[in-house]
């Protein structure tokens, strides 16, 4: 007896991407600084690269190359294949700013986004990507990455000092003597 298998053939279908973050100052705006802000999903350049460029290529022009920071890539590949085409790579460590991608096109010339660290929360990132994306901004991305840095700590002291408040029941000093201005007053 034998038997006939039939060969079936799955199509594998690559699971969609995630759609591109990606925030651009309004088009005839006018020039600042910076043409935006990107909020990458890791710092995988290779894998994150080709979302980019797909988001970019019809709306602004064929990207052909790109220029990064080592610091927030702990690998920069020289080509990256995207859609159609290859974009070649290049860093510079002290020339760039580290907190940018300059993105370049035959047809449109530069572009300069923020990149919006990975790992940053989403309110941040929504903060830093609507900074970026202000027309006319005179804001560079370091100096957006440190006001950011700068209104968390200083948010986050001020829920530390209320917590304390709550905590001693709302009677503490800002000297952090428990009968206050007051007190000190009524026994001399």
């Amino acid at each position: 007896m034998t038997a006939t298998i039939e060969r079936t053939t799955l199509t594998e279908r690559p699971a969609p991407s995630p759609p591109v973050r990606l925030s651009m100052v309004p088009a005839g705006s006018a020039p600042g600084l910076l043409d935006g802000a990107w909020w990458p999903r890791s710092r995988d350049l290779a894998r994150e690269l080709p979302a980019l460029t797909d988001a970019l290529d019809v709306p602004w022009g064929r990207v052909t190359r790109v220029t990064v920071n080592p610091s927030l890539w702990p690998v920069i590949p020289r080509k990256v294949p995207v859609t159609g085409h290859t974009v070649h790579v290049g860093w510079f460590a002290a020339e760039q700013d580290r907190n940018k991608l300059i993105l370049l096109s035959y047809t449109r010339g530069r572009m300069d986004l923020l990149v919006v660290p990975a790992e940053t929360g989403a309110a941040a990132a929504a903060r830093l990507m609507s900074a970026a994306a202000a027309p006319g901004g005179l804001s560079t991305a370091s100096a957006l990455m440190a006001d950011e840095d700068s209104a968390t700590r200083e948010g986050t002291e001020a829920r530390g000092r209320e917590e304390g408040w709550e905590t001693d029941g709302g009677a503490a000093s800002p000297g952090g003597d428990p009968a206050g201005p007051l007190g000190a007053s009524r026994g001399r």
